[in-house]
């Protein structure tokens, strides 16, 4: 559970990037590859400010997640980006009047559930990796 701030800014960022990216695409209005070469225009669309910035969200958001990844069990981590859902959906709702239904709700409130289901489930392994390394060290001394 010590890493649940790193797992925490992962989500954040993740759902930052998407709202971004949202932003981005709705200040370009429809897209269309018609009477244009299809690389310049995902160039175009690319390095568009807001695309560009969440591309770099995304970035940093995929360092955090291997920082993380790298400390805890992925079976652990990875439900958490689940969060991402939740997160956008309510930005979404605030930012880009988009609909938060009942249906939507329910998802969301499921998907919460779940994460904390998961989260005591990594308490638990926390509490006996450090039993079993507590064990290992008091062995060791009596060896000696």
């Amino acid at each position: 559970m010590k890493y649940i701030v790193f797992i925490l800014f992962t989500v954040m960022t993740n759902a930052a990037a998407q709202l971004m990216l949202k932003q981005g695409m709705m200040s370009m209005g429809p897209i269309s590859f018609e009477g244009v070469n299809p690389l310049v225009r995902l160039l175009q669309i690319v390095f568009s400010p807001w695309v560009f910035l969440g591309l770099c969200t995304f970035v940093i958001s995929m360092a955090s997640h291997l920082y993380v990844l790298s400390k805890v069990e992925l079976s652990f981590a990875y439900p958490f980006l689940s969060l991402a859902y939740v997160a956008v959906a309510i930005f979404a709702y605030f930012v880009f009047r988009e609909d938060l239904n009942g249906w939507r709700i329910a998802g969301i409130a499921c998907i919460c559930v779940g994460t904390i289901l998961i989260a005591q489930s990594g308490r638990e392994h926390e509490d006996r990796t450090a039993s079993i390394a507590s064990d290992e060290i008091q062995t060791s001394e009596i060896v000696r």
